[in-house]
């Protein structure tokens, strides 16, 4: 199956928390037998702050202007299936209504959803939402999160269909490694600072290394700069995606913070989780509904509910404890949580073929852009 995909990043993390996830599935779907094409913006640095890395499992093309849009339908149209995702952060509106142009009944258009409580709370708020009226045309919606709560959302707003692919592990990618004597902590957080979870890094980070001065803590992401921090906080700013199994290995612990609205629809494991447990790091979790589905607490991650939590399990969970919690969430990522795993459940679904609307109109007004790409960067 030809994949043709418009999303935020493959290539590059800078800002771009969904770029783990972008691999892992479509690297898996690639060994599967598919042909992806992933087009990407130039935008918010992304390609000034590339990870190195084989992208050979993907024609990654690079576009800049609104006006090169079209022709990437135009070469979207020759594939069986498009996905839009979520949260390209530029030309969202054009390209959410402008796939679904190419519909027909040999293409396929898929909307894949990496933020879904922030989209759907958008859409449910706001009748008059541009993309309101369009998740009925999609022929699939996929989310990286959320579980049944948030597919019952989708299918109440007219979704034909909608499936959860969790993030997962790239076992090949997120590894046990070395440790690295400038990254040794006891605790390390890796995560741009955002609206929806700065209160929470407050209270189960910064909180935490204000209680415990004697301890050493290493802050990892973009926006912390002007981020009043306590002596022991030593931040390390962007840290591209080769460096992130040196700080999971050589840190004591592994903090994940999730973002309101993921801790509030539950059910939304964040590509952090799955790094860490691949690398075999101890996990503190802050708490969220499902959790439990992904890892035992107690015995595969320890789950926090406020800084105490995370200030017990710093001064009472031994090294040697640390490591048997770690190896035994490794464990699980491995039989249960890998990309492969996802990607099957993925060639599930498309080879049912579920369908969302009659295609004898396929809607595809692309009538004499031609079959070039003109400005259009192939990589």
């Amino acid at each position: 199956m030809k994949i043709f995909v418009f999303g935020s990043s493959i290539t590059s993390c800078y800002w771009n928390g969904a770029a783990t996830y972008y691999r892992g599935i479509y690297k898996a779907l690639h060994a599967l037998g598919h042909q992806i094409t992933f087009a990407e913006p130039d935008a918010y640095g992304r390609q000034q702050h590339k990870d190195g890395g084989d992208y050979s499992y993907v024609k990654s093309i690079v576009y800049t202007y609104e006006h090169e849009i079209p022709k990437l339908f135009y070469a979207a149209s020759e594939s069986d299936l498009v996905i839009k995702h979520s949260g390209v952060g530029v030309f969202d509106e054009f390209l959410e209504a402008g796939v679904l142009h190419v519909q027909s009944a040999k293409t396929k258009v898929a909307f894949w959803d990496v933020d879904a409580p922030a989209t759907l709370s958008r859409v449910e708020s706001d009748r008059d939402d541009a993309f309101r009226r369009l998740i009925p045309k999609y022929d699939y919606i996929f989310t990286y999160g959320g579980g049944s709560a948030v597919m019952d959302r989708y299918l109440r707003l007219g979704a034909a269909s909608c499936h959860t692919i969790y993030n997962a592990l790239s076992p090949e990618s997120h590894f046990p490694t070395s440790r690295d004597s400038s990254l040794l902590c006891d605790l390390a957080f890796v995560g741009n600072r955002l609206p929806d979870r700065e209160h929470r890094v407050e209270e189960f980070f910064l909180r935490v290394a204000q209680l415990e001065p004697g301890f050493r803590f290493i802050l990892a992401g973009e926006g912390w700069a002007n981020k009043p921090l306590p002596q022991n906080v030593r931040w390390i700013g962007h840290l591209g995606t080769s460096k992130h199994n040196s700080v999971n290995c050589s840190a004591r612990m592994v903090l994940n913070v999730n973002r309101d609205s993921m801790a509030g629809a539950g059910f939304s494991p964040p590509t952090r989780i799955f790094e860490a447990a691949g690398a075999g790091a101890c996990v503190i979790t802050d708490h969220w509904p499902g959790i439990e589905a992904f890892f035992e607490p107690g015995r595969e991650v320890l789950v926090a509910s406020h800084a105490g939590d995370v200030v017990k399990f710093l001064k009472t969970i031994s090294h040697e404890e640390a490591g048997e919690i770690a190896q035994k969430m490794r464990q699980r990522a491995l039989q249960e949580h890998t990309y492969e795993l996802r990607a099957a459940q993925v060639n599930r679904v498309l080879n049912r073929g579920t369908s969302a609307i009659p295609h004898s109109d396929s809607g595809l007004h692309l009538a004499g852009l031609g079959p070039a790409l003109g400005e259009v960067k192939f990589q």
